[in-house]
């Protein structure tokens, strides 16, 4: 849902200045960037800041921070900076600014997330994000800008596979592989109308506004095409170690991990041509590169240095593990981009890594949903949906007993599919995927379901930004499911006040990838045998094509934390006779779960078909294209409920498996379950959506739906569990 206020905003900015007025402290107050203007007066609006000017030494003398390029006469203003004079003109009011990053892969896309959140924090102008993406970066990024629905954000994806036979030529030791070259393609890649563009790699965190980068296009000469800082190490001098031997580079060197591109000036010199040419005559004495398409940059700007204009520092300050990059800045509000550009990314050493590592936690762990602001100044148009969104929550009543149902059912989640890496299943025609939704206060399921059912997964997610990264801390701690590439994650980011379990389900059913789904819930623990069990009986039944049917795994119950979980159909009915397992709400619901007819399941010998009945609410295995769950039910009841009778309505069979079972575990109540039970006024809305939902069935399915208005007219009992 897109906010009408900014409020929270305010607290993450509070928390944002204060990070930086503890940098501030930590850098040393007393300590500033020479800026001057022609005349030598400092402060002059616009020039750039210089590299870090050193404290005054005891003797009272001044002296001159190290240049990066190595030279020692070099003085703070001479490097990494424009010369200060008279200033061009500022970029036009809301200019759309291009922003291109490759991105493939799971983690790349979770990084990219972190990157956009620091952009749009400061950004005050629209942005157009061109993605190089992989299959599964597209699909995990198309899907979270297609429901994060920022205003004045538009996103275009290119293939990265049309692109590696461009670069697959080039012999690359780089851990980010063919991906880590394609910013070389570039000007070729991305539409032939647009003239300028900001590279970014995906490990970078803005501290400032955007535009202020875009701004340094306007102090470009007639000649100059590419945009880049300094490399703030050795590496490009070659001597980090005996016998080190990097590509050419002009002096130090520059890191392309912040890019300003001027394409139409790039492709007017034959750009492609001139790269290639390089790189081929370089690979004849260089085995291949090691930094990617930085060497080949680098390789290029040393034969043709009128290309290069060199960005000031703090616009990429280096935290590798070699870095001189403490010479770039004196004060946090010097800094502008930080760059992570070691493998060991928020592990490496650094003399101020602690402020560094904050502030990039900061946006990893920032409510996205507060980027959702409109950019007053600069109207655009609005996301697809957003118009027709914001007309329905006008209409709502704020008065109305039920505005919260209404108002979450309106609610778009943001949604990151894939949040982890994943394997797809091998294709298999009578395939299972268990789906299940789940919040943080039941991850302690995780360990065991993974032990029960050795089958894909997928399993959806309703946490906040910081509770998904304290979930992957989660799963990278546990050996059990670090070591599952089957189980799929996806995160439904947390907002309003109300539980969208259904919701919830959705998103997991979509991305599951076999032809059958078994819909289940995280607090039940599947017969350890059922994966192999229901696949067989997916065959013998024949199911799909030739049969429309819905498979009912009987439920059951334990009320004790601890107990040994029964291994065959014989042990669990042992269990049940004994009193330590009972059937499904046996105590408090029992009409859910009555119509399967645990007596005659306990002499079943085959499965045996049941009539759907009021309130029956069965865990099912169905095929994936099966109805998706109704999203109106939100907070406790009816949600599964009205997926059985949809499925009735569509005329699927209930089989019931005579050797499946899986069992609750027993837990706190939720606090949507408790509202229910106390609130009449929940269950009065409860009972609006039911009303709601049955017109709906009448319109979809005529005079057949009549056959469950007695159903949906019951009240709802505040034992209900």
């Amino acid at each position: 849902m897109l906010p009408r206020g900014r409020p929270r905003a305010l607290g993450a900015a509070a928390l944002l200045l204060l990070l930086l007025l503890l940098g501030f402290l930590l850098f040393g107050g007393d300590l500033g960037c020479e800026r001057r203007e022609p005349g030598g007066r400092e402060g002059a609006p616009g020039c750039f800041p210089g590299p870090l000017m050193p404290r005054v030494p005891p003797d009272g003398r001044p002296r001159r921070a190290a240049a990066l390029d190595g030279d020692p006469g070099a003085g703070p203003g001479d490097h990494n900076r424009s010369d200060c004079g008279p200033q061009p003109p500022p970029p036009p009011k809301c200019e759309l600014l291009h922003v291109a990053i490759v991105c493939a892969g799971h983690n790349s896309s979770r990084d990219v997330i972190t990157l956009v959140k620091s952009m749009l924090f400061y950004r005050k102008n629209p942005l157009h994000l061109h993605l190089v993406t992989d299959a599964v970066a597209r699909n995990i990024l198309e899907t979270l800008f297609h429901t994060w629905m920022v205003p004045a954000v538009r996103v275009s994806f290119y293939h990265a596979d049309q692109l590696k036979p461009q670069v697959s030529w080039i012999p690359n030791k780089h851990y980010s592989g063919l991906y880590g070259l394609m910013k070389l393609v570039l000007p070729s890649a991305l539409p032939a109308e647009l003239a300028r563009v900001i590279v970014l790699d995906t490990d970078v965190t803005f501290a400032s506004d955007i535009l202020e980068l875009w701004a340094l296009f306007a102090h470009f000469s007639d000649t100059q095409a590419i945009g880049l800082v300094e490399n703030q190490s050795d590496w490009y001098l070659g001597n980090l170690w005996k016998n080190h031997r990097p590509w050419p580079a002009l002096g130090r060197g520059f890191n392309t991990g912040v890019i300003l591109l001027r394409l139409d000036r790039l492709r007017q010199a034959d750009w492609e041509q001139m790269w290639k040419l390089t790189a081929r005559r370089e690979l004849l004495s260089l085995p291949a590169t090691s930094l990617a398409d930085q060497d080949i940059f680098n390789a290029v700007i040393k034969e043709h240095p009128g290309l290069v204009q060199r960005l000031p520092c703090v616009w990429n300050v280096q935290l590798s593990d070699h870095t001189l990059a403490e010479r770039c800045y004196s004060e946090a509000s010097d800094l502008k981009v930080i760059h992570w550009n070691s493998p060991k990314k928020l592990r490496v050493k650094n003399k101020h890594v602690e402020f560094f590592r904050n502030f990039y936690l900061t946006f990893l762990e920032y409510d996205g949903n507060l980027l959702r602001r409109e950019l007053f100044v600069c109207p655009s148009q609005p996301p697809p949906g957003a118009e027709q969104l914001q007309q329905a929550l006008a209409q709502l009543d704020e008065e109305d007993p039920c505005f919260e149902f209404r108002q979450q059912q309106l609610t778009v989640h943001r949604v990151h599919v894939t949040f982890l890496p994943h394997e797809p299943p091998p294709p298999r025609p009578h395939d299972v995927t268990l789906v299940a939704q789940l919040s943080m206060d039941r991850l302690q399921m995780l360990e065991a379901l993974c032990r029960h059912w050795p089958g894909p997964m997928s399993l959806a997610l309703y946490l906040t930004d910081a509770e998904a990264q304290q979930f992957l801390h989660f799963v990278e701690a546990s050996p059990v499911l670090a070591a599952r590439q089957d189980v799929a994650y996806h995160v439904v980011y947390r907002e309003g006040p109300l539980y969208p379990v259904n919701q919830l389900r959705n998103v997991a059913l979509a991305q599951a990838l076999t032809p059958y789904v078994f819909l289940s819930d995280i607090d039940f623990l599947p017969a350890y045998s059922l994966y192999d069990y229901l696949r067989a009986s997916i065959e013998q039944l024949g199911l799909g094509s030739r049969r429309k049917a819905a498979l009912v795994v009987p439920a059951f119950e334990t009320l004790r934390y601890r107990f040994s979980f029964p291994h065959s159909k014989v042990e669990l009915l042992a269990l049940l006779d004994a009193g330590t397992l009972y059937t499904f709400r046996y105590h408090e619901w029992p009409r859910g779960h009555a119509p399967t007819d645990y007596a005659r399941w306990r002499e079943a010998q085959a499965p045996y078909r049941v009539q759907w009945a009021a309130d029956y609410e069965p865990y099912v295995v169905v095929p994936r294209d099966c109805p998706r769950y109704d999203p109106r039910f939100v907070g406790f009841g009816w949600n599964k409920v009205a997926h059985i009778v949809e499925l009735d309505a569509q005329e699927y069979e209930l089989l019931v498996l005579p050797e499946a079972f899986t069992i609750h575990l027993p837990h706190a109540p939720s606090l949507d379950i408790s509202r229910f039970r106390s609130s009449p006024t929940y269950r009065d809305c409860l009972q609006a959506l039911k009303d709601e939902f049955h017109q709906d069935l009448s319109r979809h399915h005529g005079a057949a739906a009549l056959k469950y208005l007695p159903a949906l007219q019951q009240p709802q009992s505040p034992a209900r569990g």
